[in-house]
Order: structure tokens, then sequence, then C-alpha cells
């Protein structure tokens, strides 16, 4: 298993948060892969635009197929940004910096030999960033005000465990392979890579929506645990018409979108209505004992109590 090796003072200083660039390198390997039922209406949606756009430049594809191995995605798609919430254009800012030399030692680390397009062609740098910016403009940025918000609503939650529950709490459903195993050390998968020392230097935990948890550095001094949060995707299936006639539409979403603990400004972010009507539809499906309660840290998460499992269940 891969491990991250802190100290007290990487914790202490390391911090949550969003990134366009990582949120876009998610969409590609939603595109270029099977996916959970939840992502496939946005993949059916996205996909013919996508394999379009990869059959007019074959540069982008020949970059796509030969970036993602097994185990390992080139270097350059994965460089950490250098602050959480930066816009795009600025996380881009290092990849643009690489000579073809380095790209190609990086596509080189994770599929040899590379296809004669990628030998020959100048400026893979900016052919990259080029496929990033289309990716991000087509795919993401036209719902991206709904998705930091629900990415945002998840980082409070997550991190409000952290004076109740400490380190352990925090990392607990970040991903099945990612475990606080005390000593200072992070598990982050089962591959079987060296332990990486990120003692004395910066580690971010950046919020995606993706499949599975991925890691990231530049070394000497930057370091990155990029994790799942599907919400956004899952919660797009509508309510069914019993549990909408019994409920009500608004309340109905309320409680399936409780399936799993869940904060009230996540479940606003993943509604789309406002504070005032999910505390209200909250306080209705509590008081029916559909939902249970309890505070952690500075947020209160509810989740669907027996009685409101069987009731959605029955949908």
């Amino acid at each position: 298993m891969s491990e991250f090796l802190v100290d007290a003072d990487t914790l202490a200083n390391a911090r949550f948060g969003t990134s366009q660039f990582a949120e876009t390198v998610s969409a590609l390997r939603l595109l270029r892969a099977p996916v959970e039922p939840w992502f496939r209406p946005w993949k059916d949606t996205h996909g013919p635009a996508y394999q379009a756009a990869l059959a007019a430049h074959p540069v982008w594809a020949a970059l796509v197929d030969s970036a993602f191995g097994r185990s390992w995605l080139a270097d350059f798609l994965t460089v950490p940004p250098s602050a959480p919430d930066l816009e795009l254009r600025h996380e881009l800012e290092p990849l643009l910096a690489l000579s073809d030399e380095r790209i190609r030692a990086d596509l080189g680390f994770v599929r040899t030999p590379l296809p004669p397009v990628l030998v020959e062609t100048r400026g893979l740098a900016a052919a990259a960033a080029d496929l990033l910016r289309w990716l991000w403009t087509t795919t993401v940025e036209p719902d991206w005000p709904r998705r930091a918000r629900l990415l945002r609503a998840d980082i409070v939650s997550r991190t409000s465990r952290l004076s109740e529950q400490g380190w352990s709490g925090v990392l607990r459903g970040l991903g099945p392979d990612v475990r606080w195993l005390g000593d200072g050390r992070i598990q982050v998968n089962r591959w079987d890579y060296p332990t990486t020392d990120v003692r004395g230097g910066d580690l971010l935990f950046i919020a995606t929506h993706s499949q599975r948890v991925h890691v990231s550095w530049l070394p000497p001094s930057r370091y990155a645990i990029v994790y799942p949060v599907t919400g956004i995707f899952a919660a797009t299936a509508p309510a069914d018409e019993p549990l909408v006639r019994l409920l009500g539409r608004n309340r109905a979403r309320v409680l399936a979108a409780a399936a799993e603990p869940v904060s009230t400004t996540s479940l606003v972010a993943a509604t789309g209505l406002s504070l005032a009507t999910v505390s209200g539809h909250l306080r209705v499906l509590s008081d029916a004992g559909l939902l249970e309660r309890r505070r952690s840290g500075r947020s209160v998460l509810y989740w669907q109590s027996g009685t409101g499992r069987r009731v959605a269940g029955a949908r």
C-alpha cells in the first residue's frame, strides 16, 4: 500500500479546497473510462462532443491515450495547485511552462513507445492546456457554481469533525483505501509504491466530482490527496412519484438526498432549494420521525431513520 508520511506542522497547515484543474482532469477520467450509474447521464450528454473533439485533434487523442496507465497518470496532469480555489487559468501556468521533452518524459513513464504524432509535434504543453480548457468550458464550467457549492459543503462538513474526531474522523469516508494509520502515516491507496515523505511540505485535500481517490505532488514541497464527492450526480435522479405524492416534491427530494449523513449546507447545494426551505423540510421530516439528526462540530447532520429508509425505499 502507498502512504504519506506527515508531521505535526504538515497537518496543522493542511488545507481543504477545490481545484478547477483537478475537476477538469476528473471530468476527463470520467469521459474515457467506465463510470458508476450516477455519472452516466452526464457522460451520455458530453461523450459525443468529447469523441468528436478527439477525432478533430489527433494530438489531443494521442495525449489522452498515452497519459493514462493502470495505476499512474502522467505527472503534468497531476500538479497540485499552489493554493485552494484558484481559477483554471492560474493552475495551467505550471503546465504551460513545461518543455516538450518534459511532457514526453512524463508520458514515457506511463506508456512506451509514444505514438509518432507525440514524437514529432512541438508545443505539447500548449496542446494539453487547450484540451483542458475545452473540457472545462464544455463539460464543467456551465455547472461549476452548483458543483462548487456542493464541494464546499462537503469540505465544511468534513473539517468540522477535526476537533471532535481528529484526523481519523476527517479521513474516514474520504475513500475506501484512505485511513489514518497513526504515527504520522496516512494510507492513500493500495498500490505498492514507496512511502512519500510529505514532512515539511504543503498538503492539500482537494474535493472533486470523481470516482476514486488519487494523489498528486510537485516535489519537494507540494502534495495533494484528491478525493471524490459525487453528490451533484447522485442527486440528479428525481424522487419517484409515489414518494412525491406522499410528501410533496421538494420534501421528497430532501429525504432522498439524506440517505447518508449530510449537512444542511450540502442539502442546499444538492437540491438547489433555499436554506430556509431546506431547514423547514428538515424540521418537518425530523418531527415525523423520518430523519435522525446529530451535531458534528459546527454542522448538524441529518440522515434517514429506519422509518425514513422504509418510506424512501418504497419508492
